[in-house]
């Protein structure tokens, strides 16, 4: 008999009438890796927000049942108490207080009404040194990296005696050394006797660390299997439920004209005189055509970008920006960029590219106003109109125009930031991360858009830190290393290969 540390029997959830989960069976070994994959939307983090204790008992249907007890919880402390703790992707931590104060948070160690500072650096310090971390306790988080606040997150949970550490999307924002560290410290947890319940849409990661998968499709437990009995494509096919031959769809780019070059580009250190954000950067990008922008953490990609569009707050010092034929001034803001014709989608789509309290309408047309108002006025039966038609156009599943931003998927989220910046009717459109955090399927989905736009004549420039993404979709790729272009590299002229991308992005000549 399987010796299972969590049961999760029969566990259904609706939202307003619309049901999420049907009937899911999901359980767990004790002590494994378990990796939960599936589309945006499929259900995983819902059913683990039952898990954690974050959707109450009364607000679903099923049981669970932890280390043989059945249990009832009704807020997050009681799921920690049963030994359960969560990571999200967004982390959790106060930036401006230390370490030890993060990883105590709420948690403090209290003797005669005051905090026990000791005992709590004693055993920030033991959890620090089990995780490999050499930063002191009294360290600052907003100094640290994104890969060791992640750390810093799994030594808060250690702290509070948990059996059970789920991870929902831990390395979408970590380099790959960072992310690499990661799965080495879950090994670690998992040899000293931790369950760990991992979700990632990057399949790589989940067939390197899982001791077994369970897939989700629409809200329904499709498949659990153990790692041995999976590879790449029938997991794919498990997670989609079709037949995917590849990861890119095909595609025979054919550029035209020039529509946006950049001549020297020049952004200096506010703070730092001599040094520079950008250091004259030449970029030209053809109407037809995919140009990729490669490069390692900090090199200066997304900084090109927003210096670009206006949204950077140091200044252009020197250079050019010649769009569609015509010189322009650099843009102060953004606003003045998108009447031009140039649109930006950020890379943090949740923090600067949607209002996730608002609905999809206002998140649409928020960028395009002019264009469905009259003397100031909105024309709110135009606006509608048009937010069915890219919502229908863009395939974005959702109940109604007017659900809030929130609601979403990932993947459908995304797909509502390009239905607002396609409303701008944009000439070049620059995309930051396109597909971070969302699933194969949306990947692939989001793939055939960029194809599409480029056939219909509109200039695309993509930042990713994907390889094989940015290798696949890109007609050239620009490598930035210390905010200057290192190589310009032509697939025409078959010269775009991973190692010469990460070669010139480590400085090599």
């Amino acid at each position: 008999m399987e010796d299972y540390i969590l049961e999760m029997r029969n566990i259904s959830k609706d939202f307003s009438g619309v049901q999420v989960l049907h009937n899911i069976t999901f359980n767990v070994k004790r002590g494994e890796i378990h990796c939960l994959v599936g589309e945006n939307g499929a259900g995983k983090s819902t059913l683990m927000k039952i898990l954690s204790g974050v959707y109450p008992n009364n607000e679903f249907s099923g049981e669970m049942i932890v280390n043989g007890e059945r249990q009832r919880f009704f807020k997050i402390k009681d799921s920690e108490n049963a030994g359960i703790a969560i990571i999200y992707q967004e982390l959790g931590l106060v930036g401006s207080m230390t370490i030890c104060e993060n990883i105590f948070l709420g948690n403090e160690i209290v003797e005669r009404g005051k905090i026990n500072w000791d005992i709590e650096n004693r055993k920030c310090f033991d959890l620090l040194e089990r995780l490999h971390l050499s930063e002191l306790p009294s360290a600052v988080i907003e100094r640290l990296g994104t890969g060791k606040q992640q750390l810093v997150e799994i030594a808060k949970a250690l702290c509070k005696d948990i059996n059970i550490l789920i991870l929902d999307e831990p390395t979408s924002s970590l380099t790959e050394a960072d992310s690499k560290n990661l799965l080495n410290i879950l090994r670690q947890l998992r040899e000293q006797g931790i369950t760990c319940i991992y979700i990632s849409h990057k399949l790589n990661e989940v067939l390197e660390i899982a001791d077994t998968i369970t897939v989700l499709r629409d809200g329904r437990a499709i498949v659990t299997k153990p790692i041995a009995e999976y590879d790449e494509q029938s997991l794919i096919g498990y997670m989609v439920g079709r037949s995917m031959d590849g990861y890119y769809p095909e595609c025979n780019h054919k550029p035209g004209d020039v529509m946006i070059e950049i001549k020297d580009w020049t952004v200096p250190h506010k703070k730092t005189p001599g040094r520079f954000i950008l250091d004259h950067v030449n970029l030209t990008a053809r109407k037809g055509e995919i140009i990729g922008i490669a490069g390692l953490m900090g090199a200066g990609r997304t900084e090109l970008a927003m210096s670009i569009f206006g949204a950077l707050g140091e200044k252009v010092s020197e250079g050019s920006l010649i769009l569609d034929g015509k010189l322009q001034k650099q843009f102060k803001e953004p606003m003045e960029a998108i009447e031009s014709g140039l649109m930006y989608l950020s890379e943090d789509r949740k923090r600067y590219g949607l209002l996730l309290n608002s609905d999809l309408v206002t998140n649409i047309s928020l960028s395009s106003l002019d264009k469905i108002s009259k003397r100031g006025v909105i024309d709110k039966n135009a606006e509608i109109e048009k937010v069915h038609k890219g919502i229908r156009d863009l395939s974005v599943k959702t109940s109604s125009v007017f659900q809030l931003a929130k609601k979403l998927s990932g993947g459908n989220q995304q797909k509502v930031v390009f239905v607002k910046a396609l409303l701008t009717e944009p000439k070049v459109l620059i995309l930051d991360e396109p597909t971070r955090g969302i699933d194969v399927g949306s990947k692939y989905e989001i793939y055939q858009l960029m194809n599409a736009l480029v056939d219909d004549g509109l200039c695309i420039i993509m930042i990713s830190s994907e390889l094989p993404e940015v290798i696949n979709m890109s007609d050239r790729i620009y490598v930035m290393c210390e905010g200057r272009i290192s190589r310009e590299l032509d697939a025409a002229k078959d010269e775009i290969t991973q190692e010469k991308i990460l070669f010139y992005a480590a400085g090599g000549r």
